[in-house]
């Protein structure tokens, strides 16, 4: 009786448990970093104790969706702001790369799917008569007095299948990975499209401060032309000389060189609002009253926190920093062994009269594979501490752009304060320096006063109106500013 021995898989589960141990064992030592955010519970601005008070119910809440009509009640800027979003080329390159972004998660998820192809093929083959093959066939015969084909053809029609078992999650991970990309192309978008509206709003308020400079220098112009034209009916009754007439043409040639310099900057700024706005070069149409006019009123900002999960840059932040730690995972896994399963099903003959003669042409393989890194893994270790270093990067990047966006909140809202006592401030020196104004025509038209005063007042007037008017457009600037702060535009 002969003894026969039985296959048993004891031998290789211990192999395989051997090697994964020694894997494990070799997996070098990496740091990573948790975020370190202490977000105070109110945002840190020194306003005016009026504004404090008119500002706490919006602190004991968290900040809503903002929207844009409802934070600039402004129907002109408002179109302005949809045609840049719907027009802008460097939206529609963000579009883009969202998609490819997209494309690219659907690539992964196939990744860890079986994968099935059909094919045929073909080919011929002679092989030496001294060798195993070529001795081989010289005994064999296919049927009766008929030789073995030489050369030999091979003809195949089948399915092949494979399979990569993602027992470690590398290729699972890996596609989360790519959803958390594709999610923070998309925050990237948003974004941009709250710069966008931010740059748009800014340009629009720059121009309409340059459009009332003009007017301001318009209308000193022909306040100064209405004193030359005293000055000349006081010279015909010799109470007046040529002095005054000469200073105050002066005054006004010097205004009008001004006046020039500023309509080629209104030029400029529309052609910047037009490139925002991703079309040629043309007018906009605008109400410039609007700057002057427009009530400020302090808008409710809601509590640090809530920037979390209005700022479209911290949410792309966070979803970066998830991404690089999933990706820890991802190379980490590298270092297991791989499991692969082959099969294939088909048709196969060395003739093609032959080829559908079933089952003789069946055809069909299966088969396993295992393989692991175990000596030269500098790339996989290099890959590995790589993903370390950009996870540590992210949570850095996570901790500034959170702190950045509480500053810019605060120094918003505290520049809104000041810059509204500042205009304030501004409105009472004009109110002044016009009933100086006033004044100094009334004596100079009754020869009690120097036609001098009467210059100094109208150029200091002139200063003062201009700088009220870049006053306001700080403040609007700042009401911008404070709403990109807060993460708005993109909702648009």
């Amino acid at each position: 009786m002969t003894n026969k021995k039985r296959f048993t898989y004891k031998p290789l589960w211990l192999a395989l448990s051997s090697a994964l141990l020694v894997q494990a064992c070799a997996i070098p030592t990496i740091e990573t970093r948790n975020p370190n955010l202490d977000l105070p519970e109110q945002f840190n601005a020194k306003v005016s104790q009026v504004d404090t008070q008119a500002g706490q119910g919006a602190n004991e809440s968290t900040q809503a969706n903002i929207q844009w009509s409802e934070w600039f009640n402004d129907p002109t800027l408002s179109a302005l702001v949809e045609t840049a979003v719907k027009n802008n080329q460097e939206v529609s390159i963000l579009i883009q790369r969202i998609n490819m972004a997209s494309n690219e998660v659907y690539a992964r998820e196939g990744e860890y799917l079986p994968r099935l192809s059909a094919g045929v093929a073909a080919e011929t083959e002679k092989v030496g008569e001294y060798t195993r093959e070529g001795a081989l066939e010289e005994q064999l015969n296919i049927k009766e007095d008929k030789e073995f084909p030489d050369p030999l053809a091979n003809l195949k029609l089948g399915l092949n299948a494979s399979w990569e078992i993602d027992v470690w999650h590398k290729l699972r991970d890996a596609s989360k990975v790519a959803s958390l990309e594709y999610l923070a192309s998309v925050e990237s978008k948003n974004f941009f499209v709250t710069q966008l509206v931010s740059e748009v709003a800014r340009t629009y308020y720059e121009l309409l401060a340059l459009d009332n400079k003009l007017e301001n220098l318009d209308s000193t112009i022909s306040l100064q032309r209405n004193v030359i034209h005293t000055i000349n009916a006081l010279k015909e009754y010799g109470r007046a000389s040529s002095l005054p007439v000469a200073r105050f043409n002066a005054e006004v040639k010097k205004n009008e060189s001004e006046r020039y310099l500023i309509e080629q900057e209104i030029l400029e700024k529309e052609n910047t609002l037009n490139l925002l706005l991703g079309r040629t070069p043309q007018p906009i149409k605008r109400n410039s009253d609007v700057l002057l006019s427009a009530e400020i009123i302090s808008p409710q900002v809601g509590v640090p926190s809530a920037l979390l999960d209005n700022r479209p840059d911290i949410k792309q932040a966070a979803l970066t920093l998830q991404a690089a730690e999933l990706n820890i995972d991802v190379a980490k896994a590298n270092f297991y062994p791989s499991f692969e399963l082959k099969a294939g099903l088909g048709l196969s003959a060395f003739d093609s009269r032959y080829l559908f003669n079933v089952p003789e042409s069946l055809a069909y393989s299966l088969s396993g594979d295992v393989f692991a890194p175990l000596i030269n893994r500098r790339a996989i270790e290099a890959v590995y501490q790589n993903a370390s270093a950009e996870q540590i990067e992210a949570a850095y990047e996570y901790e500034l752009t959170v702190l950045t966006a509480v500053a810019e909140v605060t120094n918003s809202l505290s520049k809104l304060d000041n810059l509204e006592k500042s205009a304030e401030a501004r409105r009472h020196q004009i109110a002044s320096l016009e009933q100086s104004i006033d004044i100094a025509n009334r004596l100079f038209s009754s020869a009690h006063g120097e036609y001098l005063e009467v210059l100094l007042a109208q150029r200091e007037a002139l200063e003062a109106r201009s700088e009220f008017i870049e006053t306001r457009q700080q403040q609007m600037a700042a009401l911008v500013d404070l709403y990109q702060a807060l993460g708005g535009g993109w909702q648009s």
